[in-house]
This record gives structure tokens, sequence and C-alpha cells, in this order.
């Protein structure tokens, strides 16, 4: 039964993973985001990975020649096997997604450390707690819940401390 995986790959080469793993016969699934930057007074935008070094690939056969591809460092496990996420996880990262990326939310109502709970999606009723926007804690997030999506605040509600 075919199912997606985290994968991790070397520092800034997620597009390497992507390229090896594809011509290896498997799917991936890299989501990116679209900041704007500013570096000595001028602007541009840049398209960084949702989850810095991470991305998914769709297992059908055997794991072991992703785990190997040049690229890609590690599988996240989940014992003797490549940890599974869900179908629906995936689904709910790739409708958040217009014009090819990933949109966030602008202004999070939480401040990080606040409890919540996700109201809607494939992990509604779930509780945890807000961490931010930043890449390193869209990767805490990811491998806490082993591919959580990134929730926009209005799937969320502030719980009470």
């Amino acid at each position: 039964m075919a199912y997606w995986c985290v994968a991790r790959s070397e520092p800034n080469r997620e597009a390497t993973a992507v390229h090896f793993l594809d011509l290896a016969g498997y799917a991936t699934y890299l989501p990116r985001i679209r900041e704007q930057r500013t570096t000595h007074g001028r602007r541009y935008v840049v398209t960084p990975a949702l989850f810095p070094n991470y991305l998914f690939a769709r297992i059908e056969r055997g794991w072991w020649r992703a785990r190997w591809s040049c690229g890609v460092t590690s599988l996240i496990m989940a014992g003797e096997e490549p940890a599974k996420v869900a179908d629906a996880v995936i689904d709910g990262i790739k409708c958040r997604e217009h014009g090819g990326f990933v949109v966030l939310p602008d202004a999070p109502r939480f401040r990080p450390g606040d409890p919540v709970r996700v109201l809607h999606g494939p992990l509604e009723g779930r509780l945890g707690l807000f961490a931010g926007m930043r890449g390193a804690q869209r990767v805490a997030v990811l491998l806490q819940f082993l591919g959580t999506a990134v929730l926009p605040a209005a799937d969320v509600e502030a719980l009470s401390r």
C-alpha cells in the first residue's frame, strides 16, 4: 500500500533530493512559501521550503532507495519503517497553495507558547501549543505531529491558560 513519508535533505539541498528521488521513481512533494526580504535597502522575493530541509516522498514499493538517494540524509522513522504521513495532511497543505506556493496567515492572533485547539482539517480537535511561523518552528511542528500542516489562524482557537 502506498503512503507518504518525510525525507530529511542535506542543508539547503531539497531540490537535489527531489531530483534524485524523482529519478529513482518516487513521487515527491516539496511545499514552498513566498517571502519578501530586504537586504541593504533592496527588496527581493525568495521561495524557501515550508519545512526547511524536509520534503515528502511517496513510497509505493520499497523505501531503501529513497533513504539512500543523493541529497537525502535520512527518512523520519517510526521503528523499523518510515513514519507514515496521512494523505489528508498532504492534501491539507496542497489546498493552501495559491500559484504554487503555500500561503501562511499574515498576522497570528497568538503568541508563541499559547495553548490552541485545531478547529478544522485532518487534525480537528487536537490540542497543541502555538509555536510561531519561522522555518525551524514549522519543522518542529512537522516532526512533533509527523506531518501536521501549518494551519491558518482561523482554523485554531486559543484555550484559556
